[in-house]
């Protein structure tokens, strides 16, 4: 069990070979869910990367989960949260709370007033999580209109 105290978040750059793996996880896990084509990835060689903040959860040295936030408009007001992720074998920790309350205070920091999410229909603990934390259901946006398997969630930050 890790205690809350040896839990750190950190902002690293996109390069980051933590934040890859915990991503690379992240997909094999998604991949065992649903249909490859509906897997919503980071185009990691996209420039645009640049703009988004990602987190690596680490409980000591140990990278556990990852996080990011993606502007969806030019002056930050609305983002999008992406490819958040919390290793299996620390999960029901509170890590994923801490880690979205975190990501959420630097959407505010960044001047963001709200946040939006895709997640998968075969997703009931990260629907969960969303809901506890005030995410509510949203009609589907960008690309994931259309998607069947597709859940969009909103919170306000204001």
């Amino acid at each position: 069990m890790i205690s809350n105290s040896e839990v750190n978040f950190v902002v690293v750059e996109p390069e980051s070979r933590e934040l890859r793996a915990l991503i690379d996880r992240l997909d094999v896990e998604l991949k065992a869910r649903y249909p490859h084509e509906t897997i919503y990835v980071v185009d990691f060689s996209d420039p645009k990367v640049r703009e988004m903040t990602f987190v690596v959860a680490y409980a000591g040295d140990k990278p556990v989960g990852c996080g990011g936030l993606r502007p969806l408009d030019p002056d930050s007001s609305v983002m999008e949260l992406k490819r958040f992720y919390v290793d299996p074998d620390t999960r029901k920790q509170g890590i994923a709370n801490r880690m979205l309350l975190d990501l959420e205070q630097k959407a505010r920091a960044a001047g963001c007033r709200e946040i939006r999410l895709e997640t998968g229909i075969k997703q009931p603990e990260a629907i969960a999580l969303y809901e506890k934390h005030g995410y509510r259901p949203i009609d589907l946006f960008g690309p994931y209109i259309g998607d069947p398997d597709s859940l969009c969630y909103g919170k306000s930050l204001s």
